[in-house]
């Protein structure tokens, strides 16, 4: 699967692939998600629920903290797609969610709509 690059207003951003598998490891999220950014070049992304590695909504799986200090150190913004019923997070990862909103690098969002007007303010 590779990420596709899409606008909306004036930013460049790229997109996984709906409904599918993309970052299977840890590792996919620098030598997938970073190289693609670099290489369109721009620093948001939109991915879905699917496109994330095993583990990620689970705080303890050590997965998200791992992507998140990758964003941060990068200075990428990502907002994932993920309908309520789609994923069923840890206790704590609303938790990490909610300091994660402070610096506006990665949020949840129940529609693709809501997450592009996220990533175009």
């Amino acid at each position: 699967m590779t990420l596709t690059r899409g606008t909306a207003g004036q930013r460049t951003f790229i997109e996984g692939p709906p409904g599918r598998p993309l970052l299977l490891e840890r590792g996919d999220v620098t030598t997938l998600l970073l190289e693609e950014c670099f290489a369109v070049p721009t620093r948001s992304a939109l991915l879905y629920a699917e496109n994330l590695p095993q583990g990620f909504f689970d705080v303890s799986s050590q997965v998200a903290g791992a992507f998140l200090q990758k964003l941060r150190t990068y200075g990428l913004r990502v907002a994932v797609v993920a309908p309520p019923a789609s994923v069923l997070p840890s206790h704590r990862f609303g938790q990490l969610l909610a300091a994660e909103s402070r610096d506006r690098t990665f949020a949840v969002f129940e529609s693709r709509a809501d997450a592009l007007a996220w990533l175009i303010e």
